[in-house]
């Protein structure tokens, strides 16, 4: 009895308790404006605190908080760089590695045994064809030349003897005093004596001739090598390392393969008598080594590879070139006339294929299909697809992600430079230019999301960064949203 008396006391509490609460209506409106308080403030608060921290690498960039919903922008449109569209003359040409060669070599070897008594070059250095290098111990050579010397004037002497006998046997001949036998015997021996004459002639050539080589000279004229023997050594003909090596670099020659397609436009050009230009630059594409042409190519097309080999000469009056040393070639094929170009940064690339972004007079855009033709250093070649594309228009360059057909955005930075030529890369299969090496990320445009702006303070902010930055900002900020929805 005493448990049913206490729960029925609990229970009249519980009901009064609610009865007063439901007679104070104040309470609950109080709530309701506490829940409407702080949906209202949250997202204010968030956009203050990432303008606080949008630039690049701050707090705010790699905070939970940096994947908003570009909402709240009071409908200025999202900041882009944009770039001018273009008509300008583009030169096709055609990449390949390549490996520089000496246009001759030589290994300067010893001609004859002898001891090393000198050498008169350093290591190095370039030298004229005939330019003395070396000396050999020479006096083996000139005792050889004094003794076939010797032969040569005893073998004279009795070649002038028997002479003139031979003109005393015919003035005898003549008068009937001697046989004809005798004078035919005499002219014999003075043809005899002759032929000894010539060969002791050669003898002394012979000497002289390895004299000379005691003095080892270059035989062309190139750049010298590291020296392959030492001062005092015993030197052979037959060493075949030799003495040092020359290398003849000026002009300096390039071997480079190039993809079978190009063949019929190489071989008509270099009949036509055409030079086919090309530049040699370093393994980064920074620096220009040196400048030629095409001389000749291979006869046959390499059926591993289905490419052809060619050879060309380049300038190499400063020395800077070595052979063996590695190349980005850059042949020029031929010039596109009159075409139409864009800034290579503004090529997206998403599963309609390649597009541009055109801002349209009214600061909206407008997605514009092209096909990509040939790359002139920051200009990329291109021929719309279904559509319009006009010298002057404006195409996004940066901040292009996001946007879709009648995005509203603001031009923060404009690049009207005019269009420079420079030497083009085309791809290795010669069906479409290789891209560029830097490109941002590609606009999903097609694929159905809404517009959202940028809060006008980070707006302000992006407007100040550098496109580096910038581009790292969107960067985190896509990535930010990826993880939010996965953990979503």
């Amino acid at each position: 009895m005493d448990f049913f008396r206490t729960s029925v006391g609990t229970s009249d509490r519980l009901k009064a308790q609610r009865g007063r609460a439901a007679s104070h209506p104040l309470i609950w409106m109080l709530i309701v404006a506490a829940v409407v308080s702080a949906v209202w403030w949250y997202p204010s608060a968030r956009d203050a605190w990432l303008a606080q921290n949008a630039k690049p690498g701050g707090p705010g960039a790699g905070g939970p908080g940096a994947a908003w919903r570009f909402g709240g922008g009071g409908g200025r449109g999202q900041p882009v760089s944009v770039g001018e569209v273009q008509q300008m003359d583009v030169r096709l040409t055609v990449s390949a590695l390549g490996t520089l060669t000496a246009l001759n070599t030589a290994v300067v070897r010893a001609k004859v045994d002898g001891e090393l008594k000198a050498i008169r070059f350093t290591e190095g250095q370039q030298v004229q064809a005939g330019a003395l290098l070396a000396e050999i111990d020479a006096r083996s050579s000139e005792v050889l030349l004094q003794q076939a010397e010797g032969l040569l004037l005893r073998d004279q002497a009795q070649l002038r003897n028997a002479q003139l006998d031979l003109q005393r046997y015919r003035d005898l001949l003549a008068k009937d005093a001697i046989a004809r036998q005798q004078v035919e015997t005499q002219e014999a021996l003075v043809r005899q004596l002759q032929g000894t004459v010539q060969t002791d002639q050669a003898q002394v050539d012979s000497a002289k001739l390895q004299l000379s080589y005691t003095r080892v000279t270059a035989p062309i004229a190139g750049r010298l090598g590291l020296k392959q023997v030492e001062l005092g050594s015993l030197v052979r003909a037959g060493d075949a390392a030799g003495i040092v090596t020359i290398t003849q670099t000026q002009p300096m020659a390039v071997v480079f393969a190039v993809p079978e397609t190009h063949v019929p436009l190489i071989q008509r050009k270099l009949r036509q008598g055409q030079k086919l230009a090309v530049q040699a630059w370093d393994r980064d594409m920074k620096e220009k080594l040196a400048e030629g042409q095409v001389s000749t190519t291979d006869n046959t097309i390499d059926t591993a590879t289905g490419t052809l080999k060619l050879k060309a000469l380049l300038d190499n009056r400063d020395g800077a070139l070595f052979p063996n040393q590695f190349a980005n070639m850059r042949l020029q094929l031929d010039v596109l006339k009159n075409r139409l170009v864009v800034p290579t940064s503004a090529v997206q690339r998403g599963s309609v294929g390649t597009f541009v972004v055109v801002v349209q007079p009214d600061n909206t855009v407008k997605t514009q299909r092209v096909q990509l033709d040939a790359v002139d250093g920051d200009w990329q070649a291109v021929q719309p697809i279904q559509g319009d594309l006009k010298p002057g228009a404006r195409v996004v360059t940066d901040g292009a992600d996001r946007l879709r057909d009648g995005s509203r955005v603001e031009v923060v930075k404009s690049s009207t430079r005019p269009a420079v030529a420079s030497p083009v890369v085309a791809s290795p299969e010669g069906a479409r230019p290789s891209p560029p090496p830097e490109q941002p990320a590609p606009s999903p445009s097609n694929t159905g999301e809404p517009r959202r702006t940028l809060p006008p303070e980070i707006a302000e902010k992006v407007k100040n960064m550098s496109p580096e930055e910038r581009r790292a900002f969107f960067q985190r900020l896509r990535e930010r949203r990826e993880a939010q929805g996965q953990g979503q």
